[in-house]
């Protein structure tokens, strides 16, 4: 029975992987913000060079956790930074008094905190995007960058 709990340890990640590659990531705020960042104003965002939505209110960006296959194409996507760079930055950060957005455990979590939040922002795989959201950026599989459009049916 261990050798099967193991196995399926090992397998969970590639297939998490599979499912995360297969779709589009999604930007997403709240439904009640009418602010649309471009690419490098998310990226900003993210880096925590961007601090504030047009309406005053403070930016409250979340991420995934660092290992999450989804968290690694943002940073490699729109960031531009590979895992070990994102890491490199945020220490070098930490020494300036800036710190990394709030890191949520899973996409449930993140999509529940944006939906709640009206001044969050955060990244689902488009399966996850519920109607509370609002895309306002979307990532192909391929890394393309483009407008919202049609999400896959994820039924």
């Amino acid at each position: 029975m261990l050798a099967v709990a193991v196995g399926l340890s090992v397998l969970l990640p590639s297939s998490l992987r599979a499912q995360t590659d297969a779709q589009p990531l999604l930007i997403v705020v709240s439904a009640d913000n009418n602010d649309a960042p471009s690419a490098d104003e998310v990226a900003q965002i993210f880096k925590r060079r961007k601090l504030f939505w047009s309406n005053g209110a403070r930016i409250q960006p979340v991420n995934l956790p660092a290992d999450h296959p989804l968290r690694q194409h943002f940073a490699r996507t729109l960031l531009h930074l590979s895992p070990e760079a994102q890491e490199e930055y945020w220490n070098e950060q930490y020494f300036h008094g800036v710190l990394p957005p709030h890191v949520l455990a899973s996409e449930a979590a993140v999509r529940r905190f944006v939906g709640d939040t009206r001044a969050g922002i955060g990244y689902l795989s488009a399966c996850e995007a519920g109607a509370h959201l609002r895309v306002i950026l979307q990532v192909r599989p391929d890394g393309h960058l483009e407008t919202p459009g049609d999400l896959p049916d994820c039924r």
